[in-house]
């Protein structure tokens, strides 16, 4: 850590935000939000300066994107305290502030909502997306059931992307580095006709990873490839009205995080890759090499329609947001992570979305601020499932049809210049249809009776009730109570159908905000009551997976973060989280034991049913930490520009710091140790700002820290972070 420390010092790093689209309009409506330096947000469905918001908001620019090597969605942990990426294999799943899930089933979804351009984006599989022209990134913490609805339970992830322009413009940058890394990137936009502008953006990414499988020798078992391209046209069809249409393709053959090798030590003595079965030297711990037998894969395809309108309709802003996104993924898993034929197990999954909202949101310059909305979801989520030692044999697999219907209001009134009062309301009617399941082996779909589609139905009710004071006009002081909501689901992966209740949580923050456009500083307090969580255990004889509302828990917590722009050149920033999270209460947890440890009739029942490794009933935990939850995180970043040789050095660099904390979703199994990652910089800007050369390392200190565990009961398995890499990068702007 200290070496880090040291290594940061004179290095760099800007988190101010571009001011957006959208935002720049209000900017017109309201002059004083221009103002050089404002940090601008759309946390509240309105663009607002930041001191104003009375939501913590962690908002990462094109600079800190930069800085940090941000690539992908998972990458802003960085630069975001209190945020966690985990994975299930391909399922990516986000928790803010110990709000998260590890449940992976169909039509389940994660508790934090990820939102590009306005639009919802719900499938775990498809949440970890390269980045294209990102303006900015803002993360809001705590739930955000009022403006932004469903499964928003832990808070909202808003990427904000560029517009077509009018102006011309070009753009292309290419890096390499190592593991043979190459990257490129190109960004075109610029008029067609009068009224009619243009984009056009793509990007591809290849390497050949870091990993070896010591099974065939193979240095290339992690070699991935995956590319984007995205096609824009906005028309201007009047000065109140424009119509922004966009289509997407990505694809992604990527297999790294499917490649695990043994959990690190989850019992004294005993490994975790399929101990009762694998003899010596089949798994490995060693960050560097994978042993398997048939190598894992996953490869995805994405599909995006979005049409966007904006009119002015004189008294308020209207919008419409419209979407229609398909996902065609398939994996192959190595479920017993030895190189043993144990099982391998194969997960195709297919994810269908249409989304509709309309959003009106009153002008600038009144008292009362308003905005109100309506939301219409539908995603239907197929998953099948095979047996994938040699051949694909069909085990199994389950379907639902989701949908969402809702309704939203949120106001602020100006009691007086300095006194704000906020109350709003979402009312959701969620619906699970034509759900099914087909027994392992069967063949045959067993759709889920209406009864039991009914439990999973009903309406939800998030309000929202906010008092804010501004002491000054640079400074604001609020208290905040909030509910958020996970949608209950149907328990078809476990080939049950049988309803799970939606989570709830009630939340509480306080907290003060300052910015005098050369210092900002936030600090919060929260509280959190959270209750009936989705949690995946083993019930029966033999056990068997299923999904209950298993447990509760309480969460309190502090969070601050700062910005210090002093002048010639120099700015500073850093953000800390500290987080108490607790099960209240957790029935029957799930408590991976090994076969090995156990007594010879618990082993010869584990060889009868061909498992290492079985979950022992009827353990109920009582105020143990929570899955996925580190006390302390926190970040730190510099960033200091001089001239040199008639064009601009830019020396820049984050620090980013994680406790340790454990895996297992029962909250005391298979730790992460404390672990630091630093990004470094460097980039010169020519004369006239048409090019630049850059080179930049990651995870310079070459810390080495597991980035994800699997449970289950042939073995446990991780997966590791990426050791020193390093690169260069060349741009060039017309």
């Amino acid at each position: 850590m200290q070496r880090a420390i040291a290594l940061l010092i004179g290095t760099a790093l800007s988190q101010f935000a571009p001011i957006t689209a959208a935002a720049a309009q209000d900017a017109q409506d309201r002059p004083e939000a221009a103002e050089e330096g404002v940090i601008l947000v759309t946390a509240q469905r309105r663009a607002e300066a930041q001191v104003d918001v009375p939501i913590t908001v962690t908002t990462i620019g094109q600079d800190a994107i930069l800085t940090a090597n941000v690539v992908e969605l998972t990458d802003i942990t960085r630069l975001t305290p209190g945020l966690r990426f985990d994975r299930q294999n391909q399922f990516v799943q986000p928790t803010i502030r110990g709000i998260g899930t590890s449940v992976t089933n169909s039509g389940s979804g994660a508790n934090v909502g990820i939102y590009i351009d306005g639009f919802y984006s719900p499938n775990p599989i498809a949440a970890d997306f390269q980045f294209l022209n990102v303006e900015n990134v803002q993360v809001l913490k705590g739930p955000q059931g009022t403006l932004f609805g469903r499964n928003t339970t832990g808070g909202a992830i808003l990427v904000q992307t560029a517009d077509p322009s009018q102006t011309a413009e070009a753009r292309a940058r290419a890096s390499y580095g190592r593991f043979n890394e190459l990257d490129l990137q190109t960004y075109l936009t610029g008029p067609l006709a009068d009224g009619v502008a243009v984009a056009l953006e793509g990007r591809f990414r290849r390497g050949d990873g870091f990993q070896t499988n010591i099974a065939n020798g193979d240095d290339e078992v992690g070699k991935y490839e995956s590319w984007s391209v995205r096609a824009g046209v906005k028309f201007e069809l009047s000065p109140d009205v424009s119509v922004l249409l966009r289509y997407q393709r990505s694809s992604t053959d990527d297999p790294r995080a499917m490649l695990t090798n043994a959990f690190p030590n989850p019992v004294p003595g005993v490994a975790s890759g399929a101990p009762f079965f694998a003899p010596a030297g089949t798994f490995t711990t060693n960050p560097n090499l994978v042993a398997i037998d048939r190598p894992p894969f996953f490869t995805s395809d994405v599909d995006i329609f979005q049409g966007t309108v904006r009119a002015d309709l004189g008294f308020a802003e209207l919008s419409s947001y419209t979407q229609y996104r398909t996902e065609d993924t398939d994996a192959r898993l190595n479920l017993d992570h030895s190189a043993l034929p144990i099982f391998a197990f194969g997960l195709p999954v297919d994810n269908s979305t249409f989304s509709q909202e309309l959003l009106l949101t009153s002008k600038a310059g009144s008292p009362l601020q308003w905005t109100a909305g309506l939301f219409y979801f539908q995603n239907r989520d197929t998953y099948e499932t095979f047996v994938d030692n040699t051949g694909r044999v069909r085990l199994g697999g389950s379907s639902t049809l989701t949908r969402s219907y809702a309704a939203f209001a949120d106001l602020t009134w100006e009691v007086s210049p300095n006194l704000f009062i906020t109350a709003g309301g979402r009312l959701a009617h969620d619906e699970i249809d034509d759900a099914y399941f087909i027994r392992p082996f069967s063949g045959v779909r067993t759709f889920v009776t209406p009864a039991q589609a009914d439990a999973v139905s009903g309406e939800t009710f998030t309000p929202r009730v906010v008092v804010r004071y501004k002491p000054t006009e640079d400074s604001s002081i609020y208290a905040s109570y909030s509910k958020g909501y996970k949608a209950g689901i149907l328990d078809v992966g476990a080939a049950t159908g049988n309803p799970v209740a939606p989570e709830d949580v009630d939340a509480f923050e306080i907290g003060y905000k300052y910015d005098d456009r050369s210092f900002g500083f936030e600090l919060a307090g929260f509280y959190y009551d959270y209750r009936d969580l989705q949690v995946s255990l083993f019930t029966g004889t033999p056990p068997s997976a299923r999904i209950l509302n298993a447990a509760s828990s309480e969460i309190y917590g502090l969070e601050g973060q700062l910005r210090w722009s002093p002048g010639d050149g120099f700015q500073l920033n850093a953000g800390a989280t500290w987080i108490h999270a607790r099960y209240r209460e957790f029935f029957d947890a799930p408590i991976y034991t090994s076969c090995p440890t156990l007594g010879a009739a618990a082993q010869a029942n584990c060889a009868a049913q061909g498992v290492s490794w079985v979950i022992l009933p009827g353990q109920t935990l009582r105020d143990v930490t929570m899955q996925r939850t580190p006390e302390f995180t926190g970040n730190l970043g510099a960033s200091y520009e001089f001239d040199l040789a008639g064009g601009m050095l830019n020396l820049s660099g984050n620090l980013y710091y994680s406790s340790s904390f454990f895996f297992g979703p029962s909250g005391i199994q298979f730790q992460s140790p404390a672990f630091e990652n630093l990004s470094l910089r460097a980039q010169w800007d020519a004369p006239g700002d048409h090019w630049y050369l850059a080179a930049f390392g990651d995870n310079v200190t070459g810390a080495r820290y597991p980035v994800q565990a699997q449970f289950n009961n042939f073995g446990i398995g991780a997966t590791w972070n990426e050791p020193v890499t390093w690169g260069v990068e060349l741009g060039v702007n017309f």
